[in-house]
């Protein structure tokens, strides 16, 4: 089963919490601190895998989550990192963020890693908030959570050329002519409900990727027919080979149909390289002038190649000609030292600061990535703990933040889930 797109929950591994623990032993003076930190998240990867060509494996995953870290114990023990948890995608595989609609992960090689969660990390022992002053500190972290959202997994079939027409017109026989793939062909519309990819190899040190798609028709990028499902796996070929049936009632307007298709989904596509096929010209007289005339109409601006896929007639010079477009795709996208493609990373450190609020029943709202990690990361089950968050907070500007807008004694101060009167 071919699937193209899917929606998925990913969780990276939570960060153990670190241990609030003192060395106690027969002959050890002052042991002081020992509380180890806890242990890392896992992180979530995709890796391409040029094996895959669907996404069905993930059709059967609701929910993607790595290990959570371990927590810390006594004697100055880490806990143990969380495993990393690994998944395949096929080649042309696009990850975005289903809120922020921003790319995670674009595969384009073989074997391309890349992370698309990042586990929290493990928080620190009491060992870490030992000073000069405060020899028995009774405080320590707890672990940050792993990043968690949904995200949408969508695959754009990746192909050096991709095959585009009218249906029936004869794509299918031509894919089965040139490379060892073997999609199902009939004489009737739609016969092709899934890409398919073909290896055409020119000759033993050249080849290039073809992909026979669903065939279009007026009003596609409307949603009629099949091709608005598939019209998104044209964007990524380099080269668009265009075939047109000449036992067709207007040929040329044919042609016209679907590039005015191409066109409205998305302009940049008729910016492509595109060779013109005229196929099934074994099944009309050649002396007459129709397939003259039908050329002719092309003035020139594209390279027109009569084809028969019964009897392979023009199939060589075709292959030819398109291998020297691909070569010179290729040349052209090495020169390109600048990706233009924006990939976004999750980063909770990247947005600072805080920002205070009011809501409905008068209450000050504490909002913000930091202050939000700290109180999370805050054992506050001990006094000192919950000293060592307002302490920190203090630090951070808050209490001037509330006092600015207009904080009085005995209003309600919500961090979180926690609740405090605020105290002048």
């Amino acid at each position: 089963m071919f699937i193209d797109y899917v929606k998925v929950k990913i969780k990276a591994g939570d960060g153990g919490h670190g241990m609030i623990s003192f060395r106690r032993e027969k002959y050890v003076d002052k042991g002081g601190p020992s509380g180890g930190d806890g242990g890392k998240g896992g992180n979530v990867y995709f890796i391409a895998d040029s094996g895959l060509n669907t996404l069905l494996d993930l059709t059967f995953t609701r929910k993607i989550v790595a290990q959570n870290g371990e927590n810390g114990a006594g004697k100055k023990c880490y806990g143990k990192n969380g495993d990393d948890l690994y998944f395949k995608v096929p080649l042309g595989t696009v990850v975005t963020e289903e809120k922020s609609k921003k790319m995670l992960a674009n595969f384009t090689i073989s074997g391309q890693k890349e992370l698309i969660a990042k586990g929290g990390r493990g928080g620190r022992g009491n060992t870490h908030f030992k000073t000069s002053v405060n020899q028995v500190p009774k405080v320590a972290e707890n672990g940050a959570k792993g990043e968690e959202f949904n995200v949408i997994v969508e695959l754009k079939v990746l192909a050096d050329v991709g095959l585009v027409g009218k249906p029936s017109v004869g794509k299918s026989s031509f894919l089965t002519n040139v490379s060892q793939a073997r999609p199902e062909i009939a004489d009737y519309p739609f016969t092709t409900l899934n890409p398919h990819l073909g290896l055409v190899k020119v000759n033993m040190d050249e080849s290039f990727v073809i992909a026979d798609l669903p065939g279009l028709i007026e009003d596609a990028h409307n949603g009629k027919g099949l091709g608005i499902k598939f019209l998104k796996h044209i964007e990524r070929c380099k080269v668009l080979l265009h075939i047109i049936d000449i036992t067709s009632p207007d040929p040329f307007n044919d042609f016209l149909i679907i590039n005015k298709e191409l066109g409205s989904y998305n302009l940049d596509l008729l910016k492509r390289p595109m060779v013109i096929a005229i196929n099934k010209i074994d099944m009309i007289n050649l002396k007459d002038a129709t397939l003259d005339k039908l050329i002719a109409k092309f003035d020139k601006k594209y390279q027109v190649f009569p084809i028969s896929t019964f009897t392979n007639k023009g199939i060589s010079n075709l292959i030819n000609a398109l291998m020297n477009i691909v070569k010179e795709e290729k040349e052209e996208s090495l020169k390109i030292t600048i990706d233009d493609t924006k990939i976004f990373k999750f980063d909770a450190e990247e947005e600072i600061g805080f920002n205070i609020m009011n809501d409905r029943l008068g209450h000050f709202i504490i909002r913000g990535t930091r202050v939000e990690k700290l109180y999370q990361m805050t054992n506050i089950s001990t006094d000192e703990g919950l000293l060592y968050l307002t302490t920190t907070l203090r630090k951070m500007g808050v209490e001037t933040a509330l006092r600015k807008a207009g904080v009085k004694n005995g209003d309600t101060v919500v961090l979180c889930d926690f609740e405090f009167i605020y105290t002048d």
